[in-house]
């Protein structure tokens, strides 16, 4: 499937009725500190702005992705009777057309899909989401054993720019002791008590715990790109860029 410059088509063996994109922040109409390509309508960018450069999107769905009230929780909403703006961070879908959403700007998009290509779902998986368990309660949502999934991981915040407290790495470990391997030393540890955790790894080892072997993506920093991606640590105010999948 062709995307404009604002869309990138993401690198994983999806089913062919099994439709994702991935957009960038470039080719869009919002002013900065949103520029240009933002298509969040709750982070201070004019409305009109937001609605023109969703509109570029609209081209190329099926029908209107449902649009999530993101609150880093775990509830997993159904998108074939779901209206957009429910509150929730993650979706699923069974129905052809229906598009499941997510936005970002240095938290982790997941997307998922069978192998059969008959469910498709998205989660926006932040430190607080991850750790409370939204990968976890997307894949249950799915209703097909977690060896049938595939899962991308797209553009989030890398380890070298993810600074977080002992806390957060406490709250990971006390779940698997595994996730110490997530997490590095941040300069000066000793006195700031800060580690670099690696958002990529956390959401890779939950998805192999579960039976999600076959796991993509996780090679773009948002932090690090600002040509291309939104950044919340490293901008403050800024825009979202989406994450979408749906069946065809």
């Amino acid at each position: 499937m062709h995307f404009p410059e604002w869309g990138i088509s993401p690198d994983w063996p999806a089913p062919e009725n099994v439709r994702s994109l991935q957009t960038t922040r470039i080719g869009g109409v919002s002013l900065p500190p949103y520029g240009s390509f933002n298509l969040g309508d709750h982070v201070g960018d004019a409305q009109q702005s937001v609605a023109q450069n969703r509109q570029q999107l609209a081209a190329l769905m099926p029908s209107e992705p449902v649009w999530l009230q993101q609150v880093h929780g775990t509830l997993v909403a159904d998108a074939d009777n779901a209206g957009c703006l429910i509150q929730a961070d993650a979706a699923v879908a069974r129905r052809h057309g229906t598009v499941c959403a997510v936005m970002t700007a240095d938290c982790l998009p997941v997307l998922l899909c069978d192998e059969q290509g008959s469910v498709v779902a998205a989660a926006h998986a932040g430190w607080k989401g991850l750790a409370a368990g939204v990968i976890e309660s997307t894949v249950k949502a799915m209703g097909v054993a977690p060896s049938r999934l595939l899962a991308w991981l797209g553009p989030a915040i890398s380890q070298r720019a993810f600074e977080v407290g002992e806390e957060v790495r406490a709250t990971f470990i006390a779940h698997d002791a595994q996730a110490v391997e997530a997490f590095v030393p941040a300069p000066h540890a000793s006195e700031t008590g800060k580690y670099h955790a690696d958002i990529y790894l956390l959401a890779r080892q939950r998805l192999h715990a579960l039976g999600v072997q076959h796991v993509y993506g996780g090679e773009h920093c948002t932090y690090s790109d600002p040509e291309r991606y939104f950044s919340y640590r490293r901008d403050g105010v800024t825009g979202r860029v989406g994450s979408f999948i749906w069946l065809v």
